[in-house]
């Protein structure tokens, strides 16, 4: 009918035929390569100086929050600042100018300072996250962790006399607690990684919702004033 008839081979016939393996030419082994050693983002930033540490913040993406950022939050102010100011994170308006509390609560937050006879020159203010986290929900406690090798290092390089934390967030961060804020305020604290005293005070923006509590945080910015006054007269 024109179609092949295919017969299966004696055994006798494969066993005699030489291996197709022997007529063939074996290729040189190919040595493997070593795998490129992965960038560590984190191994050298204790020993960067402000314009490192700037640069390197600016290209972090170290978590996910890089992949919505407009821009990264660094930090704005003195450089040599005797109060050190930590809020929780950017938010809508600091994501797009690239300066910590900008918006409504930034323009309370200098008006709290300047109750005080501080000026926002005069003193430096930072986040614990350098990015926006979506819908400005709260920092996860793995971004928080990833982002706190740069606010060290921004304190060791400013060695402020005293830390100002606005928030329940940031001041459970810098104290390593899950204390409510209203334990931790009126108390002196230390930040968790140095010898630094540090004092606890409620959101620009959440005074805003709330201000009743603006009494409060008058309290905590007269206990803030007076203890920076008794840290320069102690030297």
């Amino acid at each position: 009918m024109g179609i092949d008839v295919w017969v299966p081979r004696l055994q006798e016939d494969v066993e005699e035929s030489p291996p197709v393996e022997a007529a063939m030419v074996q290729p040189e082994p190919v040595a493997r390569q070593p795998d490129s050693p992965k960038v560590d983002q984190a191994s050298d930033i204790d020993q960067m100086d402000w314009s490192a540490l700037r640069a390197r913040v600016s290209t972090c993406s170290l978590c996910e929050l890089q992949q919505g950022r407009t821009q990264t939050v660094f930090g704005v102010g003195n450089q040599q600042a005797d109060l050190l100011v930590i809020g929780e994170a950017p938010g809508a308006e600091e994501d797009r100018q690239g300066e910590p509390f900008v918006g409504r609560a930034g323009q309370l937050l200098t008006a709290m300072l300047k109750a005080i006879h501080l000026s926002r020159q005069e003193v430096y203010i930072a986040n614990i996250l350098k990015c926006r986290p979506p819908d400005n929900r709260d920092p996860r406690p793995e971004e928080a962790a990833l982002c706190s090798q740069y606010l060290k290092r921004q304190i060791e390089l400013i060695q402020p006399r005293l830390i100002l934390a606005v928030g329940r967030i940031a001041a459970q961060r810098l104290l390593q607690t899950d204390q409510s804020l209203s334990k931790m305020r009126g108390q002196l604290h230390e930040y968790s990684l140095t010898s630094i005293p540090l004092i606890v005070t409620y959101h620009p923006a959440y005074l805003l919702r709330t201000p009743l509590d603006k009494r409060k945080a008058w309290q905590d910015l007269l206990f803030a004033q007076n203890t920076l006054g008794n840290l320069s007269e102690a030297g």
